[in-house]
């Protein structure tokens, strides 16, 4: 069995692993373990798992990080700039949070009192800060892969925003993976929204090409009372990459958030996204865009739940697939009997530009209050044969009235991403994908 060798990784290194890690962190990684001891791995037995076969993924050989050592970076090959975008910039190679790159500028964050910077690091710093929220929305004790993460990780990114405090420039993640060897990397973040707050982050996932990597990333987001957070996510990795992530939301009273995900390029994708709306008033937006082509395989498993009365979720996603791709969405709403005045509205819509390319999708409602409005639906079909047609009586050629059929699916979802220069940019890059022209972000040189 796979799981048995990080059982015997975990048991050799225990001590070396607690020993490079803060006590905040340890203190939950024995119970974690105990969990993913216990569990396995999830199989495609399970319902949740079923068009992902979870334990293949971590059979290869991979390297461990136990010593929490960086993987040496020569020069600055991981720029990933946005044209017209200006950002706080963080960076996470492999597992290990590196230095940002302009420290005078984050002057003005500290003054605000804002804490930002390694998980590890700031769990030293300030343990009962990390202590009150890390490994607390993250279900750790029901679910084996967030159990190996959280048995696992050392470092990631964290931030902290105090209460009515808004930042005015979006923070920016980036992730990379980076080694001469295969890589497994368990990073853990957690961003922190005090009552009132505002904050805009842009996670960027990217590898390097010609090796096995998987990456296993979980992030915990707490977003207070009247707070407003928005969280975009961009993958676009090698194809040999393995990508596994879980983002888990809780949204307090009148908070706001806006989610959204996509996939331009990747071998292997998994989304875990769980978002609670525990308190009245809370909003959410939740979207994705997901491409595939040759022999891709991205997985999306969503879950919102309705905690609280008066609270309103919208929930897009599209996939566009081609030759032997494999997409699957579950999406799931909840809404408790004590939800009442709920809003929810969940949409997965999918185009499969070959036969031999598969979408599965399973959307799902659960209502136990009876004063709510809510629906759900998902389609699977083909480019619109009457679209392409008009298109084409005007002389465009059959290749560009597909590519711009695609573009116009896609469009609703990228225009709810909130953050002009980004959402252009995205816009740029899933054109050139539908061309089959070289998409990724041409002044980055991991990805060239």
């Amino acid at each position: 069995m796979v799981e048995q060798t990080y059982k015997d990784i975990y048991n050799k290194f225990h001590d070396e692993l607690l020993g490079n890690s803060p006590e905040v962190l340890n203190s939950v990684r024995e119970e974690a373990f105990e969990v993913f001891e216990r569990m396995g791995f999830p199989t495609m037995d399970q319902e949740r798992y079923r068009r992902s076969n979870i334990p293949s993924l971590f059979e290869p050989e991979y390297g461990v990080n136990i010593k929490h050592l960086m993987v040496p970076i020569n020069g600055q090959p991981f720029r990933c700039e946005v044209p017209g975008l200006h950002t706080y910039t963080f960076y996470v190679v492999n597992d290990v949070f590196a230095s940002d790159v302009n420290k005078e500028e984050y002057n003005a964050l500290k003054e605000k009192g804002v804490i930002f910077g390694s998980l590890k690091t700031i769990a030293e710093e300030h343990p009962e800060l990390v202590k009150k929220y890390y490994a607390k929305i993250a279900p750790h004790k029901s679910e084996a892969v967030i159990a190996f993460n959280t048995t696992f990780a050392q470092d990631g990114f964290f931030v902290y925003v105090p209460k009515n405090v808004t930042i005015e420039k979006p923070i920016q993640l980036i992730n990379v993976m980076h080694a001469d060897f295969d890589f497994l990397a368990n990073s853990r973040n957690l961003i922190i929204l005090d009552e009132g707050a505002e904050a805009k982050v842009i996670v960027c996932d990217h590898s390097e090409k010609d090796r096995k990597f998987l990456s296993n990333r979980v992030t915990e987001i707490y977003i207070g009372k009247n707070a407003r957070y928005s969280h975009h996510k961009m993958v676009d990795s090698a194809r040999a990459t393995t990508s596994i992530g879980g983002v888990y939301i809780k949204q307090m009273e009148g908070s706001t958030s806006n989610i959204s995900d996509i996939v331009l390029n990747a071998g292997f994708v998994r989304n875990d996204v769980h978002i609670d709306l525990a308190e009245k008033y809370a909003e959410t937006t939740l979207c994705g865009v997901c491409i595939g082509d040759e022999h891709d395989h991205i997985d999306n498993d969503t879950f919102i739940e309705h905690s609280a009365s008066n609270c309103k979720s919208t929930e897009l996603f599209k996939y566009i697939l081609d030759d032997c791709a494999v997409g699957s969405f579950a999406g799931r709403i909840l809404v408790d009997q004590d939800s009442q005045k709920t809003e929810a509205y969940q949409s997965n819509k999918n185009i499969c530009s070959s036969t031999h390319a598969k979408m599965y999708t399973k959307p799902q409602l659960v209502i136990y209050a009876d004063d709510v409005k809510c629906s759900h639906g998902a389609t699977v079909g083909q480019i619109d044969d009457g679209a392409l047609f008009y298109l084409r009586s005007r002389g465009i050629s059959e290749k560009e009235a597909k590519m711009l059929l695609k573009l116009a699916f896609t469009n609703d979802i990228i225009e709810k991403i909130d953050i002009e220069a980004l959402r252009n940019r995205i816009k740029v890059l899933v054109e050139k994908r539908f061309r089959g022209e070289q998409h990724r972000c041409t002044i980055c040189n991991s990805c060239k």
